[in-house]
């Protein structure tokens, strides 16, 4: 017998459990459907941020500002390639999202203070930031659905609960005295956690906890290693989903929160630019882009699908490394094949890694890329997790993914690229380094470089020169945090085909769908706010809507 439920809903990540959780508070009934043999999806493994302007934990921290801003901000960086009303419909929606997630799980939120928006000089920009995040949570509130919880892509030591907040001054550790001070409380936390008993989370894994907490509150199942395989269609109108251990039928609609494509290496290599794979994303496993090939499948545009929320990524041995701080802090420079720079290294991920592919529509312009840095750098700042002043693995150098030399031509030859070149751009940007201002690339100008920079290092927090020997390189490739192509949705959320009539009955929110970002981003959480938001608005949608006219032409 096919089971039933008022909806159905794809995916455990944040899209997927705010819409669950937003369902059953307007009385439907709904279940969740996971992939994986663990809830959470690439949300449990990010960093948590949330970025919805005009939040109560914004105000909270007095930053109060006119909608208008962030509007013309979205508007000034996202430009016509994301329809205007999707854009507004997301602002105007994010503040009474995030309340009702507060007011229906253990989730608190707090402002990541001075954390930029990425583009924080465009229009309606803002220097001091508008992303918030969750606080440390206690992961025993999930009782025996913690072991199910997918863990974190970058598992701190001793289960530390570091926020986005701590990463920044720790990495500092060795330069500024907040780094001796962050560390010492978050001891302190966590030592108080033990004597209370608690298994204290943060960052993505708190925000993942907490909205299955409100699920399980709100006595919404969610069902581990069940794919979706297909959609079921009677008429037109989806009616349920396809697993692979039977049907299970929605008597309203179907929500797509299956996340992106970046495990499908199929996918990839038709859609994206080479170089391209799949060992380079630190997406979950088990997003191989199952909603969107069965929407795909049912006629539904295609938006995005060559882009992704890149960021420039180191192979490392165990897995890959989303470098946000490493290629930011002063005496580091990113260079190409020919030995040369051709970016701003502490850009937007998103943005660093475009300039990476260069234009066109070839291989990528800038690959193989590395990032060069002296001696005094690994002394002075952490590097991937490693210590100031501790050694690179051997494993590293074997591997070919580091080099080290007590010259830059020794090093240009470990690493094949021109030595003439190298020293030509080291000794260039040396210059820029000493006057504090780069010429080139503009490093340092924004207020977003400055984040990951270093506060005591003069004239500018963001360059150095690179003048003490010895020298490494550490391969740099197109990683992401996922892809952000999909399925092609209106301001409801509802599933488009190219003639722009929606797919009755089917709706899609996060990585499943083309991000309301375009191909941009516009601050820490800019993924997953938008997930929640449009999660929220299918499942009000499903539950409001006539059932007799939801979806057809529009």
């Amino acid at each position: 017998m096919t089971e039933q439920f008022d909806v159905v809903v794809a995916g455990s990540g944040a899209a997927g459990m705010t819409a669950a959780l937003a369902a059953a508070h307007h009385g439907l009934s709904v279940v969740v459907l996971e992939k994986a043999a663990c809830f959470g999806g690439s949300t449990a493994r990010s960093g948590g941020g949330v970025w919805l302007p005009g939040n109560h934990a914004l105000r909270a921290a007095g930053i109060d500002e006119p909608p208008e801003r962030a509007r013309e901000y979205l508007a000034s960086i996202v430009g016509d390639v994301v329809p205007a009303v999707r854009r507004d419909t997301f602002l105007a929606h994010g503040p009474e999202v995030l309340r009702f997630v507060c007011d229906h799980t253990p989730l608190k939120f707090r402002w990541v203070r001075d954390y930029s928006d990425y583009h924080p000089e465009a229009p309606g920009g803002r220097p001091g930031g508008r992303s918030v995040e969750p606080v440390a949570l206690d992961g025993k509130l999930l009782g025996p659905e913690l072991t199910h919880l997918e863990p974190p892509y970058s598992a701190p030591p001793l289960g530390v609960p570091i926020t986005q907040a701590d990463y920044r001054w720790l990495s500092l550790l060795a330069r500024h005295p907040r780094g001796a001070l962050r560390l010492l409380s978050l001891g302190g936390q966590w030592l108080l956690g033990r004597v209370r008993g608690q298994r204290l989370l943060s960052m993505g894994q708190a925000l993942a906890a907490g909205l299955r907490v409100g699920l399980a509150r709100a006595g919404v199942e969610v069902r581990l290693n069940t794919a979706l395989v297909d959609l079921q269609v009677e008429g037109d109108r989806v009616t349920g989903v396809v697993t692979d251990s039977g049907v299970v039928a929605a008597r309203r609609g179907v929500i797509l929160a299956s996340g992106g494509f970046e495990r499908n290496l199929e996918m990839r290599e038709k859609y994206q630019r080479a170089p391209i794979g799949i060992d380079w994303t630190v997406g979950a496993a088990a997003n191989t882009g199952d909603g969107i090939t069965a929407g795909l499948k049912l006629g539904a545009a295609l938006d995005l699908m060559d882009d992704a929320w890149w960021g420039p990524s180191l192979p490392l041995t165990g897995g890959p490394w989303f470098a946000l701080a490493e290629r930011s802090r002063p005496r580091c420079i990113m260079v190409d094949a020919h030995g040369e720079r051709f970016v701003n290294e502490s850009a937007p991920y998103v943005e660093a890694v475009h300039a990476m592919y260069g234009t066109g529509d070839g291989p990528g312009e800038h690959i193989p890329t590395w990032l060069v840095f002296d001696q005094c750098y690994k002394d002075r700042y952490m590097f991937t997790g490693i210590g100031p002043r501790q050694p690179l693995p051997g494993r590293w150098f074997k591997a070919g993914i580091a080099a080290k030399s007590s010259s830059l031509a020794g090093l240009a030859a470990k690493i094949d690229v021109p030595a003439d070149a190298l020293s030509a751009t080291v000794e260039r940007f040396n210059g820029f380094a000493r006057r504090g201002v780069d010429e080139d690339f503009h490093r340092g100008v924004s207020h977003y470089d400055h984040y990951y920079g270093d506060p005591r290092n003069k004239p500018n927090p963001s360059l150095g020169p690179l003048d003490k020997a010895p020298f490494y390189a550490v391969k740099i490739v197109p990683g992401d945090l996922g892809t952000k192509g999909g399925l092609r949705t209106d301001e409801h959320a509802q599933v488009l085909r190219e003639d722009g009539s929606a797919v009755p009955g089917l709706y899609a929110a996060g990585n499943a769908s083309a991000a309301v970002m375009g191909r941009t981003y516009a601050g820490p959480g800019a993924t997953i706010g938008p997930a929640m938001v449009f999660g929220y608005l299918a499942a009000t949608r499903l539950a409001h809507e006539d059932q007799g006219t939801t979806g057809g032409q529009r």
